[in-house]
């Protein structure tokens, strides 16, 4: 478990989201490119959402995905989803405004878990329960643990 908190790196863009403690806010509107036939999101999007929301944490934290691969932290690193399990609540449609939020909720080793939450803004109905258990890898695929100063940036040191 994280004990700490995530600090917010200055000058990270709005369009990343924000900080709430240790919980990371990012807002996504649906464009119709998004939806079905019938304006309904299409199932498959909520991953990309989702995908976005982990992105934009570690982004606001400090790390890029460009930092993780070009070396930052002693060697190229890339993260791959090892599990994914999505709850879909309830549907989400054109024009609506969404927002993901994510927090690592522990991580042992190489294995990140994170648990994230998509709501409607507005009504704050909960749209979708997403839960993915990362594996942070060198280019090679073999495990890594997180680097001290990888952890010390998540733990807000």
């Amino acid at each position: 478990m994280l004990s700490g908190a995530m600090a917010q790196v200055e000058n990270t863009p709005v369009t990343s989201g924000h900080l709430s403690g240790r919980e990371h806010v990012f807002p996504v509107r649906v464009y119709y490119e998004d939806t079905d036939f019938t304006g309904v999101v299409y199932h498959a999007r909520y991953l990309h959402f989702f995908e976005r929301g982990r992105t934009e944490w570690l982004r606001t934290i400090g790390v890029s995905h460009t930092d993780l691969g070009e070396g930052r932290f002693g060697e190229e690193l890339v993260f791959a989803i090892r599990r994914l399990a999505v709850d879909y609540k309830q549907p989400a449609k054109v024009d609506d405004i969404l927002q993901v939020r994510t927090i690592l909720s522990q991580f042992k080793g190489a294995r990140w878990l994170l648990k994230q939450e998509m709501t409607r803004l507005g009504d704050g109905a909960s749209i979708a329960l997403g839960e993915v258990e990362v594996l942070l890898m060198n280019r090679d695929g073999v495990p890594r643990r997180v680097p001290t100063e990888l952890l010390a940036i998540i733990e807000g040191r």
